[in-house]
């Protein structure tokens, strides 16, 4: 007679941004207007026409945001402690007639104005070139150094990725997040664009970020700087004094109160740990994972942690996941964890679980590419500075996607060396 036997795995798919962050305001409970959280926006639509509107935050959410509500708002007030590097997303059409292109427009190797049929039919190739990118991002890096270049080709070769649009700004040139006198080069033209963008000098120096390009997430954008050139937009720095409170009428700043009909807080996320603390997930010995990371997330390939047998974290800690494209780094550990779990079954192996040894070797490779890397060099959500009291420690992976991928097949071929596979212990 067969023997059936029955395991349960825990494969937490909660998201890297799914928790989000709301900063203590005083007073935020007494407004008596309506208050909004980028993250948490309502189904139905908002309506801001002829308000007086407040958002506090100017990182992404705040970045796609604020154009939008300017336009309907009487005024809007943004509370900026931090500015943000962005760039123009240049959002078009995807094409159907190869007749209505532009012709010739190709940037970072590749078409970038293609229809939508020629995308399918390389669809295939296409995935397959951003699976083996750095940031697993279908585009072609130039594989110069920004240093060896003069200035005018250097000025050209940003232009044309400003003007072409969107993350591949960053591939402009090879080193602009591992040199920081090339990352200065990057730093120094996006200011530039700030200072020609908008016609307030003051306003315009308010805007331009003085810390590295890249440690902090770039943002895209429609129309952000260009806002800031509206009389119905006013910035208010609180870069050197923080916000003092929020009253029934509006928020007070700078000694001044600014009387607000609704309000928007765009203060982020608990990135990638918050959700998977927000639950009591304990492990043996009935440890708590919040105990286990009380000094910060530790894991063996973002994928699994010692002493929580059988739980799988996709795109978890430790894994490249916000630093790439995030649907090549959801499918790799996906398609890995369902292999892991197939190679469990053949073999009725019950239990799977990292080691303490493989995830202290790689918790210690992880540090390693991430110290003094350009995108541990500011406070960020990368290493949980948005959030008081979390410890700080680089989360994701920096060594790059294929590399990252290599080591899991590698570790899959060798029957999943740094997990032990055994009987159910408690």
């Amino acid at each position: 007679m067969a023997h059936l036997s029955q395991q349960i795995f825990f494969i937490m798919a909660t998201g890297c941004l799914s928790t989000t962050n709301t900063p203590h305001f005083d007073g935020l409970g007494t407004f008596s207007g309506n208050v909004y959280h980028t993250g948490e926006w309502p189904h139905e639509a908002v309506d801001f026409t002829g308000q007086q509107v407040g958002i506090i935050g100017t990182g992404s959410s705040a970045i796609q945001s604020i154009p939008v509500i300017a336009e309907r708002a009487a005024h809007l007030y943004v509370f900026q402690r931090t500015p943000h590097y962005t760039v123009p997303a240049r959002n078009r059409y995807l094409r159907s007639d190869p007749k209505t292109r532009h012709s010739g427009r190709r940037a970072y190797g590749f078409d970038v104005d293609l229809t939508i049929d020629e995308i399918k039919a390389d669809y295939a190739g296409l995935r397959e070139r951003a699976r083996n990118m750095f940031a697993a991002l279908a585009f072609t890096p130039n594989r110069q150094s920004a240093l060896d270049v003069s200035e005018s080709e250097r000025q050209r070769e940003f232009e044309a990725r400003w003007q072409s649009g969107g993350v591949p700004f960053q591939g402009a040139f090879i080193d602009l997040v591992s040199d920081r006198q090339a990352n200065e080069t990057a730093a120094n033209f996006v200011r530039q664009k700030i200072g020609e963008t908008v016609h307030d000098p003051v306003v315009a120096k308010a805007l331009m970020p003085t810390y590295t390009f890249g440690c902090k997430r770039l943002a895209v954008d429609t129309g952000y700087y260009e806002t800031y050139n509206r009389t119905n937009v006013t910035l208010v720095d609180v870069s050197r004094s923080p916000i003092e409170r929020i009253t029934p009428n509006g928020v007070r700043a700078l000694g001044c109160e600014y009387p607000l009909d609704s309000l928007i807080t765009a203060t982020g996320f608990d990135a990638m740990t918050g959700t998977l603390l927000n639950i009591d997930i304990r492990g043996r010995r009935g440890v708590s994972l919040r105990d286990k990371w009380a000094e910060g997330p530790t894991s063996y390939l973002g994928l699994g942690i010692a002493g929580f047998p059988n739980l799988f974290t996709i795109t978890g800690p430790g894994s490249p996941s916000v630093l790439t494209n995030m649907l090549k780094s959801i499918e790799q550990h996906v398609d890995w964890v369902v292999a892991r779990l197939e190679y469990l079954r053949e073999r009725d192996i019950p239990e799977i679980e990292a080691t303490p040894d493989a995830e202290a070797a790689w918790v210690a490779h992880n540090n390693e590419v991430a110290n003094d890397h350009i995108r541990s060099s500011c406070t960020s959500w990368y290493i949980g500075g948005n959030i008081e009291g979390k410890p700080r420690v680089f989360m994701p992976y920096v060594g790059g996607f294929p590399v990252y991928v290599e080591k899991c097949n590698e570790i899959a071929a060798n029957g999943y060396t740094g997990f032990a596979l055994g009987s159910v212990s408690a």
